[in-house]
């Protein structure tokens, strides 16, 4: 009698437990949500991060905030996030550089494989080569022959030390066989100002800041640093067709959470922002901006992350990329 008083307790209790559980994800979210953009506005992260944001807040019944914490090649947001109440409403726009950042910096305060719980991809952007309209170099063979005339002299911006524009920086000077100055942005809004304004030589950033540059005559797309041509601009070839063999460089966006953010939240999540990326409305925006919608599971985002982090471990490896 006693023991059979003792199960029915347990499971009493249990059940409570389990609505209890189930309460608490019927009613989050109850407050406002902030999606943290470890750049500046202006640039792929913040255009991306607007776009899904006001979708996700509809959906959600509660206002998404865009927060801009730039700084650190994209490592500052991410620090924030990672140690914010993992509680669903503390989220970070994430990105191809923070996989890069892992091997760069020496010492992060926090582990991207570790420290966050993946959602969904948003969208992969295709980097584009771009000069100011005014450069004498009209195809890739022609910078790389003004390149090896004046050694050092032609500079390429990036969003910062470590995020992916360096890398593919500091690739492409390898294979090409030319050195150039490497001038760190802290985002592609000022990086894109600077190029407008003839400061910096060249870019290698994402194709959403710079497209409408593009189709306006004031920047030059020389080559996209992907394996297949971009939708967006049909007519601009890889840099695989313009010599440089096997070239495949892209960077796509990304939300996740704290790592401890419970998993019912995680998947509501999921399936809101997949729902979203997945729709026609998303997708005419995203080809707008250059951008190709992906929404994947969490479990296929942390396998691109785990990838990345190895892949570009060499390439920072080959580069000799290293930041204090």
């Amino acid at each position: 009698m006693t023991s059979t008083l003792a199960r029915a307790r347990v499971l009493t209790a249990l059940a409570f437990g389990l609505a209890a559980t189930l309460a608490g994800a019927q009613a989050w979210p109850t407050k406002p949500i902030s999606l943290v953009v470890p750049f500046p506005p202006g640039g792929s992260s913040d255009v991306l991060a607007r776009a899904i944001g006001d979708k996700l807040g509809q959906s959600l019944g509660q206002p998404v905030i865009v927060e801009s914490r730039p700084g650190a090649g994209a490592t500052l947001g991410a620090d924030y996030v990672a140690k914010a109440k993992p509680d669903g409403y503390t989220l970070l726009m994430g990105a191809v550089h923070h996989t890069i950042a892992t091997s760069v910096y020496k010492k992060l305060p926090y582990d991207f494989e570790k420290s966050f719980a993946p959602v969904t991809t948003i969208a992969m952007v295709p980097n584009v080569l771009v000069v100011n309209a005014k450069s004498p170099a009209t195809d890739v063979k022609q910078l790389v022959a003004l390149a090896k005339a004046s050694p050092g002299k032609l500079s390429y911006g990036s969003n910062g030390n470590g995020t992916v524009q360096h890398l593919i920086g500091t690739q492409f000077a390898s294979l090409a066989g030319v050195e150039l100055l490497h001038v760190p942005y802290k985002g592609s809004a000022p990086l894109t100002t600077d190029l407008l304004g003839g400061q910096v030589d060249m870019s290698f950033d994402t194709l959403t800041p710079v497209v409408q540059h593009i189709k306006g005559g004031k920047l030059r797309a020389l080559a996209v640093t992907t394996a297949k041509r971009s939708s967006t601009l049909p007519d601009v070839p890889t840099l695989a067709e313009s010599g440089l063999k096997d070239f495949d460089q892209g960077t796509w966006f990304g939300i996740l959470a704290p790592a401890a953010t419970p998993k019912d939240i995680v998947e509501r999540l999921n399936t809101e922002l997949v729902k979203i990326i997945q729709s026609p409305e998303f997708g005419k925006r995203m080809a707008e901006i250059g951008a190709e919608p992906v929404g994947d599971t969490p479990a296929r985002m942390a396998t691109q992350i785990k990838s990345d982090t190895a892949k570009y471990a060499q390439l920072v490896k080959d580069a000799k990329v290293t930041i204090d």
